[in-house]
């Protein structure tokens, strides 16, 4: 048997972590709520014949990094540009993590405990592009740039683990 790449590795470890368990039962305690009002929504639904948020995710990156790529290739004048598109980033993710939240309600054991940290990643990079979003707003272009890049990373390496749940594990089918 070959032996695994670190990304495999990482997952793998993720998935059998007590820690990473006590973070999925926290989030949802903190989440559970609210969860429950999404589930019902049409944020959770089957008229796609499948998970919502792997498509919602798609507008939220792409905003994300349609930002960054203005903030270093756009120069001064790709400003204006840039900050609307942290800001529909922004605003987009709060439908996209309200339907995953929905869709980690329903995971359980490794499956679950990599969404909790999948969704751990994608909070800190929503809270990463809010700052840069009010750093832009505040006139200060080039902190909004690197807490932009920085939200990327984030996003970057939370998206590696949505999709390996949703690609590798089948999470965003509705069988």
């Amino acid at each position: 048997m070959a032996s695994r790449s670190l990304p495999q590795r990482v997952v793998r470890a993720i998935g059998e972590s007590s820690l990473v368990e006590r973070l999925a039962h926290a989030q949802e305690v903190v989440y559970g709520p609210l969860i429950e009002r999404v589930r019902q929504s049409f944020l959770h639904s089957d008229v796609l014949g499948h998970s919502l948020h792997p498509s919602l995710t798609d507008v939220t990156t792409g905003c994300w990094l349609g930002a960054s790529v203005l903030d270093v290739a756009g120069g001064s004048q790709s400003r204006r540009g840039a900050t609307l598109l942290a800001g529909c980033g922004v605003l987009a993710a709060v439908p996209t993590a309200l339907a995953g939240a929905a869709d980690l309600s329903e995971l359980s054991g490794e499956e679950r405990r990599i969404g909790a940290v999948h969704s751990l990643g994608a909070d800190a990079a929503i809270f990463l592009f809010t700052g840069s979003l009010v750093a832009r707003l505040r006139g200060n272009h080039a902190r909004g740039t690197q807490l932009a890049l920085a939200g990327n990373v984030v996003m970057s390496a939370a998206g590696f683990l949505g999709g390996h749940l949703a690609l590798h594990r089948g999470t965003a089918r509705r069988d």
